[in-house]
């Protein structure tokens, strides 16, 4: 079942309930409305596979290599779950993402994987190090203040890998809540990309948690309670909508099927009609 206008009109429609709320940094912005991540993957073709009734989604690419799952009742910290089938030389990868992890920062990542791959990527930790991040030596790097931590690990998800090591790796991320009277922490969510995941996707996937642009919440959202910035946003409701309503139309064009080219017109005959008998 195709997106439709009925769809996006209901998105509309909860924006415009809200009172908008600009809240920063995005790594404790809370998780936001999933329609961000499945409304993109369904304009550019995505299909549901999963129980209409059922609280859990999935949908499928259309050439069925590509699966991503979001279960809201799940027993584990993923939440999402992200997985591709090898083709051919390519081969297969997963990826996974906790409860909180901001709508707008995954579909940073799905929106990447429904288009065409950049043809000079940036690198995640040109990324980090752009957005001021603290990156140590032992290939780790940390938001200012310190409670989302990503971390380069060996392609099995054991031990760190230096920044410097030309190798490939698997990506861990992980954000906590640090309360201002030195209370312990408390993790909120975390990403973890396998070691075959395309870099592209990862850096994607960073360039939309470290933008310092704030996300929108409503007044009442579930968000992180400590180290989270909240003011009174300067979009409306309507705005917010066309924003989104852009990015479908966006995706949808670019993931339009090529339309079949004409077929030449009919040949003419060079058969002379038979001359009436007389």
């Amino acid at each position: 079942m195709p997106l439709n206008e009925r769809q996006l009109a209901a998105f509309a429609d909860k924006l415009t309930e809200q009172i908008p709320i600009d809240t920063s940094p995005r790594h404790l912005a809370g998780p936001g409305d999933a329609r961000h991540v499945t409304h993109g993957l369904a304009a550019a073709g995505w299909k549901p596979i999963s129980d209409p009734l059922s609280a859990e989604i999935v949908l499928a690419s259309p050439d069925q290599r590509y699966q991503i799952q979001f279960d809201p009742q799940s027993h584990t910290l993923a939440w999402w779950r992200l997985r591709a089938e090898p083709v051919g030389a390519e081969p297969g990868w997963y990826a996974e993402f906790g409860e909180h992890v901001p709508a707008e920062v995954l579909a940073g990542l799905t929106d990447a994987l429904v288009t065409q791959a950049p043809t000079t990527p940036r690198s995640p930790q040109a990324v980090l190090d752009a957005a001021g991040w603290l990156i140590d030596g032992r290939g780790i790097a940390y938001s200012d203040p310190p409670v989302c931590r990503v971390e380069r690990k060996s392609e099995n998800g054991v031990g760190t890998v230096p920044w410097r090591d030309q190798v490939r790796v698997a990506w861990h991320i992980d954000v906590r809540d640090r309360p201002a009277a030195g209370g312990l922490s408390t993790h909120l969510w975390h990403a973890f990309f396998q070691g075959r995941t395309p870099e592209h996707l990862v850096t994607a996937f960073m360039t939309a948690l470290t933008n310092p642009a704030p996300l929108q919440r409503g007044a009442f959202d579930h968000t992180a309670i400590h180290n989270v910035t909240h003011r009174p946003s300067s979009l409306a409701p309507r705005q917010r909508a066309d924003a989104h309503i852009t990015r479908i139309k966006a995706l949808r064009a670019r993931n339009k099927p090529p339309t079949p080219p004409a077929p030449p017109p009919a040949a003419a005959s060079s058969t002379q009609p038979a001359a009436p008998r007389r």
